[in-house]
């Protein structure tokens, strides 16, 4: 699941400077982009053009609905090579490079386990799949390495190939939005596509300010302040799952056993300022809740984050010491533990 993050908007009490905010529903959830400081039409023509990229990649990248992705994963099934557009090419690549740093538990190759866990579809249904079925999708060992791309020509020698890149899209917008938004000449923007997060700049003479959501109950469990080019990404149980026999089962599964992952609420990573801040902060949110209460702070550290937090399923929150500094929390700290 993907964790919410709330924009907490302070706008200063006759400021002269404005900010212009646009709301749109692109890649299956809610997307905000604002700017400050720029007039309207500056503004509303930098955030359309965002806005028209962001649905240009969401049909491009759709996992089930037909699109590049589907057309390319009916290719590797069938064996078969196939021509894809650069911009898919980089992002297959650049997921890959992300999926080799976090030994494979960020691994968007597995799209037949999340088909099979009902994923694929715009409302979820309670399932039980076959244990066997399970098994059998796991030995397939699908990963992205299987796949190669030469002369912007995909193909796959693993049939079992599935791409469904929703986990790593998200991110990797926020750092196409970042170079469409310099290109404008903005400065100062907030760009929030459901829980993935960068800011550029300032707004006005404060950082961006945001707010971390509880995920079992409403308002935020923290504040934050972001600086020009960092970038959050989060991973939550609590928007895309289903729920049987009184066991919840979300969207993000373990590519090691095929199952949802059990005992995490909720990841939330902090990028600093760099060059792919966007995506890394989405890929490295997954390895992490992966790896659960006993392994998400070395999943952190292979990831190269310093600036990471966890949920566990008791609601506990566990933050790294360079989080821990920047984080402001709602309440006592006495269900905190901060961790190097």
């Amino acid at each position: 699941m993907r964790l919410s993050i709330l924009l907490l908007f302070f706008l200063l009490s006759g400021c002269m400077e404005k900010e212009f905010t646009q709301q749109r529903y692109v890649f299956g959830t809610l997307v905000e982009v604002s700017v400050y400081g720029r007039s309207r039409e500056k503004a509303e023509d930098a955030i359309d053009s965002v806005m028209r990229k962001f649905g240009e990649m969401h049909v491009a990248l759709h996992a089930w609905k037909p699109s590049d992705i589907t057309a390319l994963n009916d290719a590797f099934a069938a064996g078969k090579k196939r021509k894809i557009d650069p911009g898919v090419s980089k992002i297959i690549k650049d997921a890959t490079r992300l999926s080799d740093r976090s030994k494979g538990l960020f691994n968007p190759a597995i799209g037949n386990l999340i088909r099979l866990w009902g994923f694929q579809n715009d409302e979820f249904k309670p399932v039980r799949p076959d244990p066997e079925t399970i098994r059998k999708l796991v030995a397939e060992d699908p990963e992205m390495h299987d796949i190669s791309i030469e002369n912007e020509v995909a193909s796959s020698d693993n049939r079992a190939v599935r791409l469904d890149l929703g986990g790593f899209a998200k991110g990797y917008a926020l750092d196409v939005a970042k170079t469409i938004l310099k290109e404008k000449g903005i400065k100062n923007a907030l760009v929030n596509i459901g829980g993935n997060i960068m800011a550029l700049g300032t707004h006005g003479n404060r950082p961006w300010h945001i707010g971390i959501r509880n995920p079992r109950g409403p308002g935020a469990i923290a504040e934050l302040d972001l600086h020009d080019g960092e970038a959050i990404g989060t991973s939550g149980d609590y928007q895309r799952y289903f729920v049987l026999d009184g066991k919840r089962y979300c969207h993000i599964i373990d590519p090691r056993t095929g199952y949802p992952v059990q005992g995490v609420e909720a990841v939330t990573v902090l990028i600093r300022q760099g060059q792919d801040a966007g995506a890394l902060s989405d890929a490295a949110s997954k390895p992490i809740f992966i790896s659960g209460l006993a392994g998400w702070r070395h999943a952190a550290k292979q990831m190269g984050v310093d600036d990471a937090l966890l949920i566990d399923e008791t609601g506990k929150i566990h933050v790294t010491k360079a989080l821990y500094r920047r984080i402001r929390f709602e309440k006592q700290e006495a269900g905190v533990e901060v961790v190097e």
